[in-house]
């Protein structure tokens, strides 16, 4: 169901999906791809809650895009990444962390959480790993992790040393947007500063092969990765 998570002014639109039975979860939260809180967002949502989680997908495009939910065709795209070079790191951290503060404000749902993205999403969600709130992070091919930071002069990679929980990352050893020569510097970056961290990488998978809506859909490595992401969240959830 659609819900309003409030940032001061800012009325953000979130996905929430919830567990059937009735008690108390840990909770994820979903950082969409530059294609908004679509269908493909949507069902990671459900499927997280069947699993036993409190899920959450807001709408990180809120300031620039209210409502926006896009396909995978070239306008899409287009669309998509003129958003994500609007928005700034410390708005989009914020929103997270007002996310944060609406699942702590369910019942249903116990300190500490957990946060999984998608493409700009997994730069997101590396972004979003130094709140203190996030207890763990699955990062999936998030480009530009290395080399940019949104509406700032400094990567992102350079915060790394600030991420306070365990991070796993994904990528496709095919990825074009994401060279293979960048995940090593974030894997050096990660060992230097300690952070308990896994990286996984998929032989011949490129960018966007988690979502089945997309014609880089790669079932061997998404089902691989989705069963990475259930371990490290029954650990530290």
């Amino acid at each position: 169901m659609w819900v309003k998570v409030q940032n001061q002014n800012l009325e953000i639109d979130a996905y929430l999906a919830k567990p059937e039975a009735a008690g108390t979860y840990p909770a994820v939260v979903v950082i969409q791809e530059i294609f908004g809180v679509n269908e493909h967002i949507r069902d990671i949502t459900e499927r997280l809650a069947q699993e036993g989680y409190v899920a959450i997908a807001p709408a990180i495009y809120q300031r620039q895009a209210p409502g926006f939910d896009a396909g995978y065709g070239e306008e899409d795209v287009k669309l998509g990444r003129q958003y994500k070079v609007e928005t700034k790191a410390k708005e989009l951290i914020s929103d997270i962390q007002a996310t944060i503060n609406y699942l702590y404000s369910l019942p249903e749902v116990k300190q500490g959480v957990g946060t999984i993205g998608f493409c700009f999403g997994g730069h997101v969600a590396y972004l979003a790993a130094t709140l203190d709130d996030v207890a763990a992070t699955a990062s999936f091919y998030g480009a530009q992790i290395a080399t940019w930071c949104p509406g700032e002069t400094e990567a992102t990679i350079t915060k790394t040393k600030d991420i306070t929980g365990e991070i796993y990352t994904f990528f496709g050893t095919e990825d074009p947007l994401i060279p293979n020569e960048q995940t090593k510097e974030i894997e050096k970056e990660l060992q230097q500063h300690n952070i308990p961290h896994q990286m996984f990488r998929y032989e011949g998978a490129t960018h966007g092969f988690m979502c089945d809506r997309r014609q880089s859909y790669n079932q061997a490595a998404a089902k691989d990765a989705w069963v990475k992401v259930l371990d490290l969240f029954s650990q530290k959830l």
